[in-house]
């Protein structure tokens, strides 16, 4: 037999048992010979066949074919044995449970007559697709029949509070017009410079500093990057001590509110604002302000005396875009000494200001070491990366290290060795210069399509971030706007859930063009603004 038809892939099901035959006494022979090892079967399949350690055989009555027909059938009506997948040999179950190849057998021929397996010749069996799958779940045999513990009773408060809502649902990708915040453009991203960088991170080199716990310690290259290329990009000078990475900007809050707030606290945030983070501040037990956002962002002199902690987004306030002018940012470094409380600034969006000279953040112009910096790359690479940081001074830091360490140790080592690859090797200054390129292109289609729709702009008429806060014509409210909207495939963001005060106003919304392409925001600005007219606005 010729070398190419050996190599051919194995013939499954009803081969022809003479050709059969010969490849196998051919494969045997190469065996001997070390030419070759062993036969093995396809990646696909060894993929699709459920795992053994998932039979599991419980004591119960009946015999052991019953037992076994049982435990597999209890499987696929649960679900955890879907239609298509391969069950093991019968030779490997019977090893596995310890009992005859042969009742193994019989309990299979059982499950095929009743219609939960299907046979496939030498190919084995699989869980037939039409299988029994009753609408309500079976308890497993041996499992609690009723649950006893009353968990109202050992849930702490925390456990009971409502989950926000922002308008972006889990298929959000499946609308035609995303006008979703924070998302990443696919369009965009730089796929392949990333998976080298990756790859380069799973390398022999980098193995230690991927793999090992650093405990407490972020990946050098990366710390170093940030201190000398990021930081300064925002005016911010910072030695390595003082920068800390951490799960994402979230992460970061959590962190500066559990280290500064407690019962007997005072704090304040904006009015509208992050949404989870006020739900973080209460946590707390801090007595918590909003203070409402004005035309140019907070206003220095309704800060409230008596406040610890007071926490702003002084470059893109969220969710207005509003940027807050040069002057209330030194007079607000002036409050804090004068009134002595600390100063987080949020600036998880300063990578994305299209046609825009950045201000100076806060921590740049604070000569006092009052201002916590809270940063993020979840905005400029992806979200799922989960990578922010922390700017301050040592002693908050090195307590912030401290905490993290007690909970998480430290983000993953991969994800920082990658990211440390794909700064250093240029690959993010390019990716931001294209975002910048495409995210101006798009703020320009969509202010002249506001405008010629004569859609109400309730922020920045420029734009602020990657992002417009709107308002509805009145009558109309925004959280029915938009569950009109996505039943045309259009998602946008009601503006309810950024307000903490009980008599929020409902007529504010926020659509943004990080997550649409540019040939869609026109289309799907009008049909925002039909919908309104609809509406009644």
């Amino acid at each position: 037999m010729s070398k190419r038809s050996v190599q051919s892939p194995r013939i499954a099901g009803h081969a022809q048992e003479p050709l059969k035959r010969k490849v196998d006494a051919t494969m045997a022979g190469k065996a001997r010979t070390g030419r070759h090892k062993t036969a093995t079967t396809p990646r696909a399949e060894r993929r699709n066949i459920i795992p053994l350690p998932c039979f599991v055989l419980r004591a119960s009555d009946g015999t052991l074919q019953q037992r076994i027909r049982q435990m597999i059938a209890e499987g696929i009506i649960a679900g955890r044995f879907r239609p298509g997948e391969r069950l093991p040999s019968t030779r490997a179950l019977a090893r596995h449970l310890g009992v005859s190849r042969i009742t193994v057998s019989l309990a299979y021929a059982e499950l095929v007559a009743e219609d939960f397996l299907v046979a496939e010749g030498r190919s084995g069996h699989r869980v037939s697709a039409t299988a029994p799958r009753p609408v309500l779940p079976v308890t497993p045999s041996g499992a609690t029949k009723s649950e006893t513990v009353l968990w109202g009773r050992f849930l702490s408060p925390l456990a009971h509070r409502q989950p926000i809502d922002l308008g972006k649902p889990p298929d959000w990708r499946s609308y035609r017009f995303p006008f979703v915040y924070g998302q990443a453009d696919p369009t965009l991203f730089d796929h392949a410079n990333w998976r080298l960088c990756v790859l380069q991170a799973l390398g022999q080199r980098d193995f230690a500093r991927m793999a090992d716990d650093q405990f407490e310690r972020d990946d050098p290259d990366l710390v170093e990057f940030a201190a000398r290329h990021t930081l300064p990009r925002r005016g911010i000078i910072a030695r390595e001590e003082e920068v800390l990475f951490t799960l994402g900007a979230q992460n970061a809050l959590w962190l500066t509110v559990e280290l500064l707030l407690g019962p007997g606290k005072q704090a304040a945030m904006e009015e509208p604002g992050y949404p989870p983070l006020r739900d973080l501040l209460r946590q707390s037990g801090a007595r918590v302000h909003l203070l409402p956002v004005g035309r140019f962002g907070l206003a220095p002199d309704q800060v409230p005396k008596g406040i610890d902690v007071l926490f702003c987004t002084p470059s893109h306030q969220c969710p207005t875009g509003v940027t807050m002018p040069l002057a209330a940012r030194k007079a607000l470094l002036a409050r804090a000494e004068r009134d002595d409380f600390i100063i987080v600034e949020d600036d998880y969006d300063f990578e994305n200001a299209p046609g825009q000279t950045p201000l100076p953040a806060l921590k740049a112009l604070d000569p006092c070491g009052r201002v916590i910096h809270v940063g993020s790359f979840s905005k400029s690479l992806f979200p799922g990366l989960r990578l922010g940081f922390l700017v301050g001074p040592a002693p908050f830091i090195s307590a912030a290290r401290r905490l993290r360490g007690a909970v998480l140790r430290h983000p993953p080592g991969l994800l920082q060795r990658a990211a440390a690859h794909f700064m250093a090797l240029g690959h993010y200054d390019a990716l931001l210069r294209r975002l910048a390129e495409a995210y101006s292109r798009r703020k320009q289609v969509m202010r002249e399509a506001l405008l010629a729709h004569g859609l109400d702009i309730a922020g920045p008429r420029e734009g602020g971030g990657s992002s417009f806060w709107m308002r509805t014509r009145k009558g109309v409210a925004a959280t029915a706007l938009a569950e009109a909207l996505r039943n045309d495939s259009v998602l946008i963001e009601p503006g309810r859930p950024f307000f903490g005060a009980p008599d929020t106003p409902d007529h504010y919304y926020r659509i943004a063009y990080s997550s649409i392409s540019e040939d869609r925001i026109a289309q799907g600005i009008g049909k925002i603004a039909a919908c309104l007219r609809l509406l009644g606005g």
